[in-house]
């Protein structure tokens, strides 16, 4: 599928996992899940070593056909959790005569997912084509906002298995008729909690009202309290909670740090030096607005980094080509609002750096999920001014852990010189935050070109 091309189904031989080592063509535990062996040769083929504990816990019982209430943290497989299953029962529903589908009718999916971000969305359906290569003739698609209808209509149309879709474009396509959802048998709603914190509740309930009530649901959320807990009493029937951690013990693999700055000039000159160790193999840069997104990526461009920024005001085409850059490794630094908090699966991402801290706690627990993926180890750096005390505070309240207060030799307080205001290059425009004059990839001194190619932002000088 490409990444400029949302809605088009995708076949599972578009994603082609590598080979599995020795080690996990041996018995790794994913055996004793009941998955059928074309979703466990998908799964060596990925390599890896053994399930995770969301998975060992989460997958049995969705096998069984029960509704599922799971909290797990970020980077823990959860995923895996949600799409072997639904790939299960892809399986299980071709052998069942009575399911058979008409040929050259538009039937609509068996499973749908909702999730609160296109970002998300992306990452759902490439998981699913990657765990469903084994898989005959599965049909993948995905709709979500700031892409044409038209390749959206298209996708729904084509045969499918499984829908992935944002609730606010879903429901769209949903009131024009073009979403035909009666043979949906599973619904899972990834990061419910968001959703919710996005005010999708009014449109999940409207899909949820719109599917067979035989059906099987399972949430995944960070907590069932308040909202999130009542939307779960309405579409679950007797569900079975599965709580893998809580945010006191989750992140044991990534360290965490903080800096204390004297002003937003020392901010920089610390992340300056931060990115200036050969050890970031790559990062993820938090700010708080798009604005300010898109200016730290000018000035990180500026001086040689290979970096894009990635917000929602950006057309959705350039965020998958960033996203896509980020994941061949032609971007070394991604600067992010907390859109992308929640989406981006790179197992490469070593560290994650919060220059801007998050609005709330819980955020915080997020972004640094997008390194130590799966048990691998990261490093997560917090910046901050006496005007985020309160912010700090508050982090630290909900993880139950002081962050660990580290000074870099050169770079303490009041040691960084006060500079002359930063212009930018003459005939250059400055981004203004919402997607616009985005920068172009810069050539290094050495003359090789770093970065995105030229369609793709990475930050450098301005045209």
């Amino acid at each position: 599928m490409s990444f400029d091309f949302h809605a088009e189904p995708s076949q599972a031989d578009d994603f082609i996992p590598g080979a599995a080592p020795a080690a996990a063509q041996a018995d790794s535990g994913f055996e004793k899940l009941g998955l059928a062996p074309e979703i466990l040769k998908s799964i060596r083929h990925a390599g890896y070593p053994a399930p995770t504990d969301v998975q060992a816990r989460a997958v049995p019982v969705a096998l069984t056909g029960a509704d599922l209430l799971v909290s797990s943290q970020t980077g823990s497989g959860k995923t895996a959790a949600f799409v072997w299953p639904a790939l299960q029962r892809i399986l299980t529903a071709r052998l069942d005569p009575a399911k058979k589908r008409a040929k050259g009718q538009p039937s609509g999916p068996r499973v749908l997912v909702l999730a609160p971000t296109r970002e998300l969305a992306l990452q759902v359906s490439r998981a699913c084509t990657q765990y469903g290569y084994g898989v005959q003739g599965l049909r993948v698609a995905h709709v979500v906002g700031g892409v044409p209808y038209h390749a959206q209509l298209k996708a729904l149309r084509s045969p499918l298995d499984v829908l992935i879709a944002t609730p606010g474009r879903l429901l769209d396509l949903m009131n024009t008729g073009a979403a035909v959802l009666a043979q949906v048998e599973l619904l899972v709603l990834d990061e419910a909690d968001r959703m919710l914190d996005m005010g999708f509740i009014d449109d999940i309930t409207t899909i949820a009202q719109a599917l067979p009530t035989q059906r099987q649901t399972l949430m995944f959320s960070a907590t069932f309290a308040g909202n999130v807990g009542g939307l779960a009493r309405e579409l679950t029937r007797e569900p079975q909670r599965i709580a893998v951690d809580t945010h006191t013990d989750t992140h044991t693999q990534i360290e965490q740090r903080l800096h204390w700055a004297d002003s937003l000039h020392h901010k920089h000159a610390l992340l300056e030096q931060l990115l200036a160790d050969r050890a970031v193999e790559q990062a993820v840069v938090f700010t708080s607005t798009q604005r300010d997104a898109d200016e730290l990526a000018w000035k990180l461009g500026e001086i040689g980094h290979s970096v894009a920024a990635l917000h929602g005001g950006m057309p959705q085409g350039r965020r998958n080509r960033v996203l896509q850059g980020l994941r061949q490794r032609q971007l070394r630094v991604l600067v992010a609002t907390d859109v992308a908090a929640r989406g981006i699966d790179v197992p490469t991402i070593s560290h994650v750096i919060n220059y801007g801290l998050p609005m709330k706690a819980e955020d915080y627990v997020h972004r640094i999920g997008r390194t130590g993926r799966a048990g691998a180890s990261g490093l997560a750096v917090t910046l901050v001014t006496k005007s985020d005390a309160r912010l700090v505070a508050d982090i630290e309240k909900l993880i139950k852990r002081s962050l660990e207060r580290v000074v870099i030799e050169g770079f303490e307080q009041s040691a960084v010189a006060k500079p002359r205001p930063e212009q930018p290059p003459r005939g250059a425009r400055k981004p203004q935050g919402q997607g616009k004059a985005q920068p172009k990839t810069q050539t290094p001194k050495s003359g090789k070109r770093t970065g995105r190619p030229q369609q793709h932002h990475t930050g450098s000088r301005h045209r």
